[in-house]
């Protein structure tokens, strides 16, 4: 089985496009492309990776898509495209590529990301995409959950992702987040990415092991047929110099059979993006 990080990014830095980047992120102030990966995915046996949009803009989307066409590993692309547009058809006919297999909006950045989910043009948006059997990856933080679950429920035509285990409050442990997602056990079109916890704020007295009950929670919720390791490259790199994904998340499941690794590191991602 091919060994699949889920969740990377490429970008070419400028301040305007990449706002999100604060002066506290300096590392990631800079272009982040294939060649900088590469030697990595190579050192942790990973074949291929899923190519996510950073920045809400089309014409990333068509960078992106530029990248995968020329680099080997680059198995799919998840871009951005405006949902809410009276023109979402043209704009998906533009952008029509073979390895455009999804699409994302950074939610978690909207003025009112509850108003966001509810709003009626989104929600009609991702019906179009889903009648197109596009993966739609959700990208908010433990604020928005509720409303983020109440999204999913109201469109199971296709796969959801969400993204970075919904970004839990760390502060408040495994328990309550657990509280939290509950109810997307029972939305089966709904997968969650193992990606991003080690750069969500957390106490400072909180190592990385003590983020592995929240792999615990996630396989009880999602079970292993429906969660996909993903680095979160380069933004990975926030975390300290002696933690990283790749290293959490084998250990969290070194107890699992092969199959359900394999599920996990790969299996599931093929299945989603239909590679």
């Amino acid at each position: 089985m091919m060994r699949i990080d889920s969740h990377q990014h490429f970008w070419r830095y400028t301040p305007q496009d990449y706002r999100w980047i604060s002066d506290e992120m300096a590392v990631l102030k800079q272009d982040l492309l294939p060649q900088a990966l590469r030697q990595t995915l190579q050192r942790h046996d990973i074949q291929g990776t899923i190519l996510v949009q950073a920045c809400s803009s089309v014409q990333e989307t068509r960078f992106l898509l530029e990248l995968a066409e020329e680099t080997d590993f680059v198995r799919a692309v998840t871009g951005w495209v405006d949902l809410s547009s009276p023109a979402l058809q043209g704009y998906l006919e533009a952008l029509s590529h073979p390895l455009l297999r999804g699409f994302r909006h950074q939610v978690q950045d909207e003025p009112s990301p509850a108003q966001w989910l509810a709003d009626p043009a989104i929600n009609a948006g991702l019906n179009l995409l889903q009648r197109q059997e596009r993966v739609y990856e959700i990208l908010v933080t433990h604020r928005h959950l509720p409303e983020a679950v109440q999204f999913a429920a109201r469109h199971d035509g296709h796969f959801l992702v969400l993204d970075h285990f919904g970004k839990p409050d760390l502060s408040l442990g495994a328990a309550h987040w657990k509280k939290q997602i509950a109810p997307l056990t029972a939305l089966k079109h709904v997968s969650c990415k193992l990606s991003g916890l080690l750069t969500e704020p957390r106490p400072a007295e909180m190592s990385a092991s003590d983020l592995l009950p929240y792999f615990e929670v996630a396989l009880e919720v999602f079970g292993t047929e429906r969660l996909m390791f993903g680095s979160d490259w380069p933004v990975c790199l926030l975390a300290a110099a002696d933690e990283n994904p790749w290293d959490l998340c084998e250990q969290a499941t070194a107890s699992l059979s092969s199959d359900e690794q394999a599920a996990i590191y790969g299996g599931n991602a093929c299945t989603v993006y239909r590679l």
